[in-house]
């Protein structure tokens, strides 16, 4: 069994930041890419940014020069730094994880159980 834990959500004002962080568990060979993705009320769940188990990264363009994704390959764990924050950032967000879990010969996707961000006076 694989887990993806999530935290670090929380209420913040316009212009703050937040860190979130994200660590897998369980019976993990290794981990390819890794990313984040967050849902508002009413609207489909989207792609915020990714990064490779070498550390390259991508990033949706509203979130470009305002967030960072990075991670721990030895603490198998994958941060998100949110600077700037806007109210339109405020979603749920998941983290999600291409895990290769032995004895497997392949990847399977895994989902966090999403952490709330709000942003707002």
């Amino acid at each position: 069994q694989v887990q993806l834990v999530e935290s670090g959500g929380g209420l913040v004002q316009p212009g703050g930041s937040l860190r979130l962080s994200c660590a897998a568990s369980g019976s993990i060979f290794s981990i390819n890419d890794m990313g984040w993705y967050r849902q508002a009320p009413g609207k489909e769940r989207e792609l915020v940014g990714t990064i490779t188990s070498g550390g390259m990264t991508q990033y949706v363009d509203s979130v470009k020069g305002r967030f960072t994704i990075s991670r721990d390959n030895a603490k198998n764990t994958v941060y998100l730094q949110m600077n700037s924050l806007k109210p339109e950032d405020t979603a749920v967000y998941y983290c999600n994880a291409a895990i290769r879990v032995w004895p497997r010969s392949y990847d399977t996707g895994y989902w966090g159980q999403g952490t709330q961000v709000t942003v707002s006076l």
